[in-house]
């Protein structure tokens, strides 16, 4: 059986679909996904590419396709939800702080789950502070390791593997070296990644309707720092 790298950036509507689909997926095939957050925005700046600025009427389909497709997974998000997002950069650092720490999936979800359930923007207060609690970990903390120096060199690195993997968006997944891009391709990268007959379990495995961890309810303190750009 073969890892899948799931690279993403929390910025991404799409990649929502993916991050609700894949503990099912994962737990139906025992395959093991690696979560790669990447610098999305940097890469579309790059290739000059912005598929729904300025459109209105393709960013009301974005809309409307997720909406229909999260019916099919059982999901209820509300929508449309703000975007684009300001700080979704430091999402994606708080992301790496996460991955190397041990608690990326849980952040990765309930970030987009506080965005497109609650109507709170990834990245910012307080969805940034909320979903790094609801982890159980201090918010201050974790920002500052996230705009520190260490976090940005990680980050740019994961700039650099992208380009060189050719990535240009988001969901992405990578099974031996193949590439397969989209929400819509995840079941693919699953099947591409485990033997058969055993591939065949995920033709009827979709996702199931997101949980969220549960806290008491302390509100944190917020923290000192803040996403500027």
């Amino acid at each position: 059986m073969k890892d899948i790298e799931f690279w993403f950036s929390i910025g991404s509507p799409y990649t929502y679909l993916s991050v609700m689909r894949l503990p099912r997926l994962q737990q139906k095939t025992g395959v093991k996904v690696l979560w790669r957050p990447f610098p999305l925005r940097q890469i579309m700046i790059e290739m000059n590419n912005f598929p729904y600025l300025d459109k209105p009427a393709k960013e009301a389909y974005l809309w409307q396709d997720i909406a229909r497709q999260a019916r099919k997974y059982g999901l209820s998000p509300n929508l449309p939800a703000p975007f684009p997002l300001e700080g979704c950069d430091l999402a994606d650092r708080v992301a790496l702080v996460a991955q190397k720490e041990g608690w990326i999936e849980p952040y990765v979800r309930q970030s987009y789950l506080h965005w497109l359930h609650d109507g709170q923007p990834a990245g910012a207060e307080p969805n940034l502070s909320h979903t790094i609690f609801e982890c159980k970990h201090n918010p201050d903390r974790v920002i500052a390791a996230a705009e520190g120096a260490r976090i940005e060199s990680t980050y740019q690195a994961a700039l650099r593997e992208a380009r060189e993997r050719h990535i240009f968006g988001a969901p992405s997944f990578i099974v031996a070296g193949e590439l397969f891009w989209g929400d819509d391709r995840l079941n693919d990268a699953m099947r591409a990644a485990i033997p058969q007959p055993r591939a065949q379990v995920v033709k009827n495995v979709n996702g199931t309707a997101p949980t969220r961890l549960r806290t008491a309810p302390v509100q944190p303190t917020a923290p000192s720092h803040r996403q500027t750009g």
